[in-house]
């Protein structure tokens, strides 16, 4: 699951064709919006980390299967082991809803005036440093602790290297690698636009196109529409994307009502999750959270936190997604072992704690390395086929 956020170099003016229409008067506030590009957004790192610990919660307190007598993480349900933290743990799952949403506004953003190739190096140096050293863990942990995970075989261990498991039904080796299949065939779709140059009317373009083709998916009884237009997530990526246009050109009634149809249609998946995933959690409460969430994206957007400017939520940021990727089959592991040694919420909140270090330093001596390594030799082989090109 990864989305980024940086500081980015200052903006070219806008092009005519990347100018959305706007009616007269209204010059000053798009000189207001207009100021603030290229400013780091503080607030989406700080959501971001929060959403990683609402799944973290979820995973370890709040899921169907911990809350089942003798599971094999607890010794007994944990609605009756810490029954407050499992009413609210019971909702963390929406947290990955919250990262999809993200991504969509991240996304847009990041690879705004960017080619191809460099939207392509960006995702490949991000997503594959800490993902890599996430799978060689989790299975380094399964192997020394089995018994509660099944561990697969070393050819699906291998394969799930590429990131493409789930397009050949191949297990993950952690099961909140599915997200990644979402987030892939997002940039793919969106790697389309990215191609022919962004601008507000392509975006909106796309979020509208993309939305019905998610809406006619599942009757379509086409298996590859329904493989490309990913209904089960497409909305939440739309809403960042609105969300993003709204941060980048003000507010208009057009993307106020493509956000307003994601709402309607998240709200709706959110009832599919909990009736098909076995979420123990309630629709009302998870679409109140979910309500939430997307106004203070929309609080973000319009530029409502510009003055949170706290440095330490760039560290939050940057150890979101190494922590959603190590998290579960590892901690829920090390809970099974540890959960005789001490109070179930002090070990949670310590294997939360011990899970946070470590991605810290897979961020710092993984993640930032190995990814100048790839953008050097990708960069070199992109070179080479441009001056192959020229003299072939």
């Amino acid at each position: 699951m990864r989305v980024v956020s940086g500081l980015r170099k200052p903006l070219p003016p806008l092009t005519a064709a990347e100018q959305p229409p706007r009616p007269a008067g209204t010059a000053a506030r798009q000189a207001t919006v207009r100021g603030r590009e290229g400013r780091r957004l503080y607030a989406i790192d700080g959501i971001r980390l929060l959403a990683a610990l609402m799944v973290a919660v979820h995973h370890y307190a709040g899921t169907y299967r911990v809350n089942q007598p003798n599971n094999a993480i607890w010794d007994r349900p944990t609605s009756d082991i810490m029954p407050s933290v499992f009413r609210f743990a019971a909702y963390g799952w929406i947290g990955v809803e919250i990262f999809f949403v993200i991504s969509g506004f991240v996304i847009c953003m990041s690879c705004w005036g960017r080619t191809p190739r460099q939207f392509f190096v960006s995702r490949v140096i991000r997503l594959y440093p800490a993902y890599w050293f996430a799978i060689v863990f989790t299975t380094g942990v399964l192997v020394a602790v089995p018994g509660v995970w099944e561990r697969l075989r070393l050819r699906e261990v291998l394969f799930n290297f590429t990131m493409l498991q789930s397009g050949s039904r191949v297990s993950n080796v952690d099961g909140v690698y599915w997200t990644l299949w979402s987030e892939l065939r997002f940039y793919l779709l969106f790697l389309l636009v990215v191609a022919t140059g962004l601008t507000y009317r392509k975006v909106v373009v796309f979020c509208c196109a993309w939305g019905a083709a998610a809406m006619l998916a599942p009757v379509s009884d086409f298996p590859l529409l329904v493989l490309v237009a990913n209904p089960d997530g497409a909305w939440y990526f739309i809403a960042g994307l609105a969300l993003y246009l709204m941060h980048r050109f003000g507010q208009d009634l057009l993307l106020w009502g493509i956000l307003g149809m994601a709402w309607l249609m998240g709200q709706l998946e959110l009832g599919h999750r909990i009736d098909t995933v076995e979420h123990v959690s309630g629709w009302r409460g998870s679409v109140l959270i979910f309500t939430v969430f997307l106004l203070v994206m929309v609080a973000i957007a319009v530029g409502l936190t510009d003055r949170i400017r706290w440095k330490w939520l760039v560290t939050a940021g940057a150890l979101t997604y190494p922590f959603y990727l190590l998290h579960y089959v590892a901690g829920t592991t090390l809970i099974n072992r540890l959960r005789d040694t001490m109070d179930a919420r002090l070990l949670v909140v310590t294997v939360i704690a011990g899970f946070l270090v470590l991605s810290w330093l897979v961020h710092r001596f993984v993640e930032r390395p190995l990814a100048r390594m790839l953008k050097k030799g990708l960069d070199t082989s992109f070179a080479r086929l441009r001056n192959a090109g020229n003299t072939a």
